[in-house]
């Protein structure tokens, strides 16, 4: 048993509480948070992107999507944590409260969980007569002090507008009693056209933002902790925020003192012509480092995953990256039935007949992250690993190539319902189809998957998103063949020219039409 897990059981006894949820998030709610600052990951040894933690008297339990079984298998300590693995269509905050028992007590950081995910619980609760108690501070780790951030203004070019404009379309409609109060960060890097190329995976600014009738208020680095007293001055206002974004304490001082409507408030999903050609330039860019990374494979011998890791990275310093947009996946063989498998191993070398699944992206000047998948083969493939490598494209190209569909829902339903009549014995699609791009990899809307409130969200022209369909088996291998992509005209086109392995596709198990759509992407 680790220190941490200690502490909570400790922390437990001392408040009489009976459950405490552990957040991987930080105070800004991001999804690819530092795991210096992950609660969830010092308590449970999971490094995962998501995953969030239930901690009782008796027992500790680790929630965790599709794309992390394997992973969570792996990491953690199977005598202090149960996995419980949920399936694509499995919410999480229903399968975190159903572990809670009635009538007991059950705590949270307030600091660390959205107030819409907040509500949720606390609604669920309700009927077993829960009651949920708001914590200010984390118990688990102190954030400690952030690095001064390296602030970079994009330019109007890769923009298409101004702060101004933004801004503008943002308080015209604003009573002079009302203020939109601006805590996602990729909404605040949005608004006012900044970047912070100094992190790691990532490029939103730190900070939070006040809009007015009047004016506008940034909060960052050393002005971000007057936040909280702009605005408790802020007497009788009426706030306008997003609950999915903005954290629960938060939420709490606004309703101290004033009202609150909940409502989105920006229009970074819906890219700007600028943006786009942006994301054209910044794609080719990708391709060419991925492609190089496919002949530094084809040329050498005895690579190990973190060999190829370090040449794909170097490739995309190479064709103008100025950082990765997440932790870049190099999986060997039957690492890669590891979705998002993320720590490259030395020992583990591409041998003869080897596949090597690679999902990278990376940010240029323009600011917004791009995301592509590729699976290799080191000379010639086994007919099992083509027959599920054509398999996974079918789904793909009937998926990219729909022409009857209004939500990422309708595309998601295409490959799923294809993949599960057509999937060979072991072999599961387990996460959605897509998701989002844009300033962070992973944007909403729109999304790609399962029947969600996201997933029915209505496509429109200049979203941007990802198709990625994917088959599976634990300790055999997996496929996954991602393209980005951006809807115009009601049509999906991609960003991402790289053709598919030819020496992977078994085309006796290609229709007339998969390879007439095949050659409009190409092969290599």
């Amino acid at each position: 048993m680790n220190k941490y897990i200690q502490k909570t059981l400790n922390f437990l006894k001392q408040e009489h509480l009976d459950y405490l949820l552990v957040n991987s998030t930080n105070e800004f709610l991001v999804e690819y948070n530092d795991l210096q600052k992950n609660s969830r990951y010092f308590l449970t040894g999971f490094s995962g992107s998501t995953g969030e933690a239930l901690v009782s008297q008796d027992k500790i339990y680790l929630f965790v999507d599709g794309r992390y079984h394997a992973q969570a298998d792996l990491e953690v300590d199977k005598n202090d944590i149960d996995v419980i693995k949920l399936q694509v269509s499995d919410n999480m905050l229903d399968a975190i409260c159903e572990k809670v028992k009635n009538n007991s007590t059950f705590a949270i950081c307030s600091k660390k969980i959205s107030q819409s995910k907040y509500e949720y619980i606390k609604n669920k609760l309700n009927d077993k007569n829960v009651d949920v108690k708001l914590y200010k501070n984390d118990i688990i780790i102190n954030s400690g002090n952030n690095i001064p951030q390296k602030i970079q203004e994009i330019k109007l070019s890769d923009t298409g507008k101004t702060t101004k404009e933004k801004i503008s379309e943002i308080s015209e409609n604003l009573k002079d009693n009302e203020a939109v109060i601006v805590t996602n960060l990729e909404d605040l890097s949005y608004i006012y056209n900044i970047r912070n190329f100094n992190k790691q995976h990532s490029c939103s600014v730190e900070g939070k933002a006040v809009i007015t009738k009047k004016d506008d208020s940034l909060f960052k680095d050393e002005t971000l902790n007057s936040f909280e007293v702009y605005i408790r001055n802020l007497k009788n206002y009426n706030f306008i925020t997003d609950k999915n974004s903005v954290s629960a304490y938060d939420f709490s001082i606004l309703t101290e003192i004033g009202t609150c409507t909940n409502k989105i408030i920006t229009s970074k999903n819906i890219k700007t012509h600028q943006e786009i050609e942006h994301y054209k330039k910044a794609f080719n860019k990708t391709d060419k480092a991925i492609l190089a990374t496919r002949d530094y494979i084809n040329q050498n011998s005895n690579l190990s995953e973190y060999d190829i890791k370090i040449e794909l990275e170097k490739n995309f310093k190479k064709y103008g990256a100025i950082s990765q947009s997440f932790d870049s996946i190099v999986a060997i063989d039957e690492n890669s039935a590891v979705v998002h498998y993320t720590f490259p191993s030395k020992e583990k070398i591409l041998k003869e007949g080897s596949i090597v699944l690679i999902d990278c992206g990376g940010y240029y000047e323009g600011g917004l992250a791009t995301d592509t998948t590729r699976v290799f083969v080191k000379g010639q493939a086994s007919d099992e690993k083509k027959k599920i490598y054509t398999t996974v494209l079918k789904a793909f190209l009937k998926s990219i190539k729909a022409d009857k569909f209004n939500c990422g829902n309708d595309i998601d339903n295409i490959a799923r319902e294809f993949l599960s009549n057509n999937s060979p014995e072991g072999y599961i699609f387990n996460h959605g189809l897509g998701h989002g791009i844009g300033i962070n990899v992973h944007e909403t809307p729109p999304r790609l998957g399962v029947k969600s409130e996201e997933s029915l969200y209505k496509l429109k022209d200049n979203m941007c998103f990802t198709i990625e369909p994917g088959l599976y088996k634990q300790n055999n291998f997996g496929i996954r063949l991602e393209n980005s992509c951006y809807l115009k005209d009601n049509k999906i086109n991609a960003f991402t020219k790289i053709g598919f392995e030819k020496s992977l596709i078994d085309y006796k198990l290609l229709d007339e039409q998969e390879i007439l759509w095949l050659n409009e992407f190409g092969v290599i």
